[in-house]
């Protein structure tokens, strides 16, 4: 639980409010639980309401990143590396890892306009796009650790995302440059402790590219 904590805390560089107990929340050890993320209600691409803690995250393996779809600068290239890690992870995806791309322009981002870019960008199951309100998603991206205080523009944002573990408490945030082959092993074994067999074991490393920098 310390380690947790402390990953958590470092990568992230979120506390716990402060009447949150670490043995509070619904899903075990992780302090990070329903006393620490808000339970606000978002919709898909499908036209579904989830909510944040209950319905996405509580208990899982997650992938978590903030966008909006008229971007035509960094957000293409995040999503295109998240869906190299996607592929990489197969099957997994949408049955013990779970992937959310959260809109930060709800005026323009409305389910049916997410589900366009779902099409456009050939995503695969197990991903799923999300709008609500503005209030709602700039509580999350505080909450997360990628929220930048003092930018100018409204959709100026980080472009770090999110992997971690609920149940656990582990947490990190990545960059859309780093290796997809090393996100996909981190989220596919590190966060799940070992007990799913990785998606890349059967890769001929010999192929696998090049570190970046």
């Amino acid at each position: 639980l310390l380690f947790a904590a402390v990953v958590l805390v470092a990568a992230l560089g979120i506390g716990l409010s402060s009447g949150a107990d670490s043995r509070s929340g619904r899903s075990g050890a992780s302090p990070w639980g329903a006393d620490y993320f808000p339970n606000v209600p978002l919709v898909t691409h499908e036209g579904e309401t989830l909510r944040f803690f209950d319905d996405m995250i509580e208990g899982k393996v997650v992938v978590i990143n903030f966008i909006y779809t008229q971007c035509t600068d960094v957000c293409p290239v995040d999503t295109a590396r998240l869906k190299s890690i996607q592929e990489l992870l197969g099957d997994r995806v949408g049955k013990d890892i779970f992937m959310y791309s959260i809109s930060i322009d709800p005026e323009r981002d409305t389910p049916e306009v997410l589900a366009e870019y779902v099409k456009r960008y050939r995503v695969g199951p197990g991903w799923w796009f999300l709008t609500g309100s503005e209030e709602d998603v700039l509580l999350l991206r505080k909450k997360l650790g990628v929220y930048i205080e003092g930018l100018e523009k409204k959709l100026d944002h980080n472009m770090s995302f999110v992997i971690g573990n609920q149940r656990t408490g582990q947490w990190m945030k990545r960059s859309p440059m780093d290796n997809p082959y090393f996100v996909a092993d981190q989220i596919g074994s590190w966060l799940t402790n070992w007990k799913s067999p990785s998606h890349l074991a059967a890769n001929n490393y010999a192929q696998a590219p090049e570190m970046q920098p």
